[in-house]
């Protein structure tokens, strides 16, 4: 299968976590980042720091110098990445059958009527489309 798109590196729980928060609030410090980690669990300070390292030699983050400090931002978009990942996934478990996946996932969590309008609307989208 041909890839139009960059693959990106797949990151792990840890990251995406941190990746959760820059795609939420923007570039960010280690201090910034640690302090919003904080909140919902105990890492330290240089936690964060050797995870945001790891990140920027996969290419998951960016590194800009501002005097100091180190502003990190997200390589790749929230949507971009959410991306991939759903066809890693779908590739793996479904053999690249995105409605064997959207199914399944249906399957195991309770839908609202608004999510179910938006899945209307979706598969009239994709009927239409050759």
């Amino acid at each position: 299968m041909k890839r139009t798109h960059r693959e990106l590196p797949r990151p792990t729980e840890g990251e995406l976590e941190l990746l959760r928060i820059l795609w939420q609030r923007g570039p960010a410090t280690v201090r910034e980042l640690h302090e919003e980690v904080s909140q919902t669990r105990p890492l330290g300070y240089t936690g964060v720091l050797k995870l945001l390292q790891i990140m920027t030699e996969k290419g998951l983050v960016e590194r800009e110098e501002s005097g100091k400090a180190h502003i990190y931002r997200a390589a790749a978009s929230e949507r971009a990445t959410q991306d991939q990942l759903l066809r890693d996934l779908s590739q793996r478990l479904f053999a690249g059958s995105a409605a064997q996946l959207a199914m399944h996932a249906l399957s195991l969590e309770p839908v609202n009527d608004r999510e179910l309008e938006e899945l209307r609307i979706l598969l009239d989208q994709k009927r239409q489309r050759p």
